[in-house]
């Protein structure tokens, strides 16, 4: 079992930044490919951005790509989202997610694929 917390979540203007963690616990020494999603009232859960476990490969939806990075740091145990120019549109609870069923090539984007889930944080980007 793999329990994830996010933290960074909060209100900002449009056009600045935010950076999101994910915390996780428990058995950390497997090897995860970590996402973020994000769900937004009435719409579905949208994918937004992946790391394969070996780091060689990232994806990140059209929608975000430029502005925001993923990263991680494995003594920490800790995804990170470093999210830049943001759009109020962007505005919507984010959730990371964590799974081993992945080729370094992927797909990322698929929700089913992941094991494990966060709780959420709520990202509001006021225009």
């Amino acid at each position: 079992q793999v329990q994830l917390v996010e933290s960074g979540g909060g209100l900002v203007q449009a056009g600045g930044s935010l950076r999101l963690s994910c915390a996780a616990s428990g058995r950390t020494s497997s090897r995860y490919t970590m996402g973020w999603f994000r769900r937004t009232p009435g719409k579905e859960r949208e994918f937004v951005a992946a790391m394969h476990w070996s780091g060689t490969n990232t994806d990140y939806s059209v929608s975000v790509k430029g502005r925001f990075t993923i990263s991680r740091d494995n003594a920490k145990n800790t995804v990170y989202l470093q999210m830049n120019s943001l759009k109020p549109e962007d505005t919507a609870v984010y959730y990371c997610a964590a799974g081993q069923r992945f080729y370094s090539n992927g797909p990322f984007y698929r929700d089913y694929d992941y094991d494990y889930w966060g709780q959420g944080t709520q990202v509001t980007v006021s225009s």
